[in-house]
């Protein structure tokens, strides 16, 4: 740390954190801080972090304690850190375990200090689900009541750290090969091996539930498949589209020992139950009138699970949620890239699939070259003099639709893939008439919600193969779609301000290239509108990662002021300690 400069951390009183993003150690500070605080907003080069109830249980369910966050404060802030902050860093890092349900001869018992369990014990929200012994004993739970009630404890701010056990659900002789079918040597990486061991914890009661956080292009697939090695027991796969749906199957035919009449899809066409089922949310969520019942919810209790995988677990729809909640004896593992939730239902995953078990830094897999180096830019472009006085004139919600619509973006998309001839790049959007007029632009096909799932995969495929140099592609391919070699990703327009959907696309360009492993990331966004704003909110998962944002006008070969923080030049653009690419060559 250079002692020289102003430490880049400032700690008010509120919990809130500013990191000058313009100091030499803010970077090393931006990574210490991630782990028990959240990004809310980046205003120029202040970045603003909040520290939370919820950041805090994270970081101590991941074993990290009270000293240390506080000691990584000290470290970078500027200032002395208020003592409220300590303070009640230590209150709500003392909270996580201080209540515990276990299973013994008696059942299911919420064991704890005996104050706090009489408190508890008169809460009104909280006597529909337990019961008392003995004054001043632990109290007992009913069974089908254990995740309704580490939801309500969760929310009175008493995280439960659940030993109770699971189930062991049906056997499953299941192992990971030691080659794939097509004869390649198969070897998980050391941080897989990791994750799987902190999901499992030898077997113990406090293991076999929990949220693997790994950067898109880590191999979730491969760490979810090695839970399911280890624990060897029928497993149902929950996963966010068809095509993740077969390629989990693949992954599982490729990399272990079953065969396909042990792996089931649980899809429209067929719908297969069976020692291994791979299912969406959407086909559990389906139903014909809002007030019928989930006709596919049963497939919980089809078969004898020891294993429930929720892929995407960011993206776990309330009634999936509602049902998760009495399958608490059942082991759980939510797999995803982010935790962020564009419903604030952060909490409930922590009670519910299980607390944040590990947490791998992006950087460090860059750094290993285990998953490409991206440089990021935003490109702003000014709408044509008729589309602006359409906006001015429009309301606030067709005025974010004519801003991500703007015409003169096929200019700069055009121009950004001449820049990158040669490597295979997608444009991806939101809005399916805009994505034609891409795709007619760009002679290129688009891919949708609207073409069918064989069609879908065949143009997969083909843009694998390099026969397609270019793949217009919606928000479908937001999510597990394995397209390993695409080097470049331009979005021409998204939802509103969404980090998770930001998170996922830079996602569909970072799995390892062959070469200098390189890749690059385009926003493309109206000058002057909306779109300015959301993409700055869209933005904090990816700077929270080390990533760094250039910002360019179009045309590029315009005069800017050289002091003007829109120009920083767009070959500076890369993470920093980490080999990056250049962009716009």
């Amino acid at each position: 740390m250079n002692h020289l400069e102003p430490k880049p951390l400032i700690v008010q009183s509120d919990f809130t954190v500013l990191l000058d993003d313009r100091l030499p150690d803010s970077n090393a500070a931006r990574e210490a801080l991630a782990k028990f605080a959240d990004l809310t907003k980046r205003p120029g080069d202040m970045h603003t972090y909040r520290i939370t109830p919820l950041s805090i249980w994270n970081a101590a369910s991941s074993g990290m304690s009270a000293v240390e966050m506080i000691g990584q404060l000290r470290a970078y802030s500027r200032y002395e850190v208020p003592s409220k902050v300590t303070s009640g860093i230590r209150d709500m890092a003392g909270r996580y375990g201080k209540l515990t349900l276990v299973h013994g001869d008696e059942g299911l018992r919420l064991a704890g200090d005996e104050a706090l369990l009489r408190e508890i014990a008169a809460e009104p929200s909280v006597n529909p689900y337990v019961g008392q012994d003995l004054p001043g004993g632990p109290l007992k739970v009913k069974p089908e009541s254990r995740g309704l009630l580490k939801q309500e404890l969760m929310r009175l701010g008493y995280p439960v750290l659940d030993k109770a056990g699971y189930r062991p659900g049906e056997a499953l002789d299941i192992a990971l090969r030691e080659r794939t079918l097509g004869g390649f040597e198969f070897r998980m990486r050391d941080y897989q091996e990791r994750a799987v061991d902190l999901f499992y914890r030898e077997g113990s009661a406090e293991g076999g539930s929990g949220v693997l956080v790994l950067p898109c292009g880590a191999g979730k697939t491969i760490v979810g498949i090695a839970a399911m090695a280890r624990l060897g027991c029928d497993t149902l796969i929950l996963t966010s589209n068809a095509t993740s749906v077969s390629q989990w199957k693949r992954e599982l035919l490729d990399k272990t020992t079953l065969e396909d009449r042990h792996v089931g899809e649980y899809a429209a066409k067929a719908k297969q139950v069976r020692p291994v089922t791979i299912a969406t949310y959407q086909m559990l969520t389906g139903r014909r009138q809002k007030d019928e019942q989930y006709r596919h919810m049963n497939l919980f209790g089809e078969r004898n699970w020891g294993l429930i995988i929720y892929d995407e677990v960011h993206l776990l729809p309330a009634p999936v949620f509602r049902m998760t909640a009495d399958l608490q004896a059942t082991r759980r593992l939510g797999l995803t890239a982010t935790l962020i939730r564009e419903d604030g239902r952060e909490e409930d995953v922590f009670s519910l699939i299980g607390p944040k078990r590990f947490d791998l830094p992006w950087r460090m897999l860059e750094y290993r070259r285990h998953i490409a180096s991206a440089a990021c830019a935003e490109i702003r472009v000014p709408l044509p003099d008729r589309e602006l006085e359409r906006y001015e004139r429009a309301k606030p919600r067709e005025q974010v639709r004519i801003a991500a619509e703007n015409t003169a973006k096929i200019a700069a998309v055009k121009e950004l893939l001449r820049r990158h001839e040669g490597k295979p790049a997608l444009v991806i959007g939101q809005y399916l008439s805009q994505l034609g007029r891409m795709a007619e632009e760009l002679q290129a096909p688009v891919l949708t919600g609207e073409l069918p799932h064989p069609e879908r995969e065949e143009l997969y495929a083909t843009f694998k193969r390099g026969e397609i140099p270019v793949l217009v592609v919606s928000k479908v391919a937001n999510f597990a779609v394995d397209l390993p070699d695409a080097a470049v990703a331009i979005q021409v327009s998204g939802s509103y301000g969404s980090r998770q959907e930001e998170a996922q696309r830079i996602g569909r360009i970072l799995r390892p290239k062959a070469g200098d492993n390189s890749a690059w990331y385009y926003t493309v966004v109206s000058d002057g509108t909306k779109e300015i704003e959301y993409a700055r909110k869209r933005q904090l998962f990816l700077l929270e990662q080390g990533y760094r944002y250039g910002i360019r006008r179009w045309p590029f070969d315009a005069s800017p002021e050289a002091s003007s923080p829109l120009n920083e030049p767009i070959p500076a653009l890369r993470r920093q300690a980490a080999p990056a690419a250049e962009a716009l060559p």
